[in-house]
């Protein structure tokens, strides 16, 4: 191979490798700086133009009862009034440990500005752009 193709070859080569390299230090510096929002509790604009108040903090279904109950517990301490859940509230139907804690988790959410830090709820939390059912009910409204 003559030297001119080898430079050439080698040209190739390290332009391959830089466009690698600088497509995986963009997606780190990506992740890095959405760890600090998320720390930071930011109010993030959604890439697809949807404003927070069009997200909803609802209860991960793969957590535990206790957890649940925990969610609940503090939501409704910072609150100050979980009546929307109790027997004859807007939203006790359904009557289920994952409604009743998304219904104050998401309430817990609204109240502190949707933060992404306020839907942690040890890693419990998660933010969705549909809101959960709330069984046809009417009267239950997310904020």
């Amino acid at each position: 191979m003559n030297t001119t193709k080898l430079r050439e070859k080698k040209k190739r080569i390290i332009e391959k490798l830089l466009a690698a390299m600088s497509s995986s230090i963009g997606s780190i510096l990506t992740m890095v700086l959405l760890v600090l929002v998320f720390a930071a509790g930011i109010n993030l604009k959604f890439g697809n133009g949807q404003d927070q108040e069009q997200y909803w903090c609802v209860a991960k279904p793969s957590a535990s009862e206790k957890e649940l109950l925990l969610n609940i517990e503090y939501a409704c301490n910072n609150l100050g009034d979980c009546k929307l859940i109790q027997p004859g509230g807007s939203c006790f139907n359904p009557d289920t440990l994952v409604f009743h804690a998304s219904v104050v988790m998401n309430q817990y959410f609204a109240k502190n500005q949707r933060t992404n830090s306020s839907c942690y709820f040890g890693n419990t939390g998660l933010i969705v752009y549909d809101p959960i059912s709330s069984g046809g009910r009417q009267d239950c409204v997310f904020a």
